[in-house]
């Protein structure tokens, strides 16, 4: 991977300038929770990819934060296992190994579908109901990038379409828990460079299980969701797994 890994630091790195305007996001002290924050987004989003090295100086002038913000930042992303530092190379992206990606799976089996199976029979609740309608809006995002061949947002609402169905256990530490794991996720997804792929097949999953909630079925909802897990587990561990044997994401 080393090579591929190179040519898109050159061009994604470039981008790092558009962290100015995140800038905005940040509160005058500049926290590191704050800034960790950014980057893990910016990893979900794609902008560093597995591999890549994480330049102090770049980073830190885009955002204007000091070195030792900067610094904390990168420990807690390490400690979410997105980042790796490597002795007198610097900061890194992990490359997740495929034995991290059927851990993802397992967490997110338990979680997502813990999330669904706690609404219980509708009618919802408001705040329920609004996550549904978050669900929903997710679906329809995916829908429309793929009638536009935008394969990279589709791969993003996919996320938020689990995002979205963690969010109906309306828990903020279940919502953080699961924003390390999606992010830890795409990592994967990078390494595949084939979001049509590995997205594009399950829209129509994803529909079905949010016409199943918007139908109060929430019990029918978590069977197709704990079967479309263990679909995408299998094929994409399986391809995972031989990317990495053919050193596409070697280290």
């Amino acid at each position: 991977m080393a090579g591929g890994v190179t040519k898109n630091d050159v061009r994604r790195l470039a981008e790092v300038a558009g962290l100015e305007r995140d800038r905005a996001l940040l509160d005058r002290a500049g926290t590191a929770e704050r800034v960790a924050d950014i980057l893990r987004d910016r990893i979900t989003e794609g902008y560093f990819p597995p591999g890549a090295r994480l330049s102090e100086q770049s980073i830190g002038g885009a955002l204007g934060v000091s070195r030792n913000t900067l610094r904390e930042s990168f420990r807690l992303l390490t400690h979410e296992r997105l980042l790796e530092h490597r002795l007198n190379r610097g900061v890194f992206v992990r490359v997740v190994t495929v034995e991290d990606l059927d851990d993802i799976f397992r967490v997110r089996t338990l979680v997502e579908c813990a999330a669904v199976r706690g609404l219980g029979q509708g009618p919802y609740g408001p705040a329920a109901a609004a996550a549904v309608r978050a669900i929903e809006a997710a679906v329809r995002a995916g829908e429309a990038a793929a009638a536009d061949r935008a394969w990279d947002e589709l791969s993003t609402a996919n996320l938020r379409f689990h995002q979205a169905v963690v969010a109906l256990a309306g828990s903020p530490r279940t919502d953080e828990l699961m924003r390390g794991v999606l992010a830890e996720l795409r990592l994967v997804f990078h390494v595949m460079d084939d979001p049509q792929r590995f997205h594009s097949p399950y829209l129509v999953r994803n529909r079905q299980i949010a016409e199943t909630l918007l139908a109060g079925d929430a019990a029918t909802a978590e069977r197709l969701l704990r079967a479309y897990l263990e679909d995408s587990r299998g094929q994409l561990s399986a391809a995972y797994a031989q990317r990495i044997a053919e050193g596409v994401a070697e280290r």
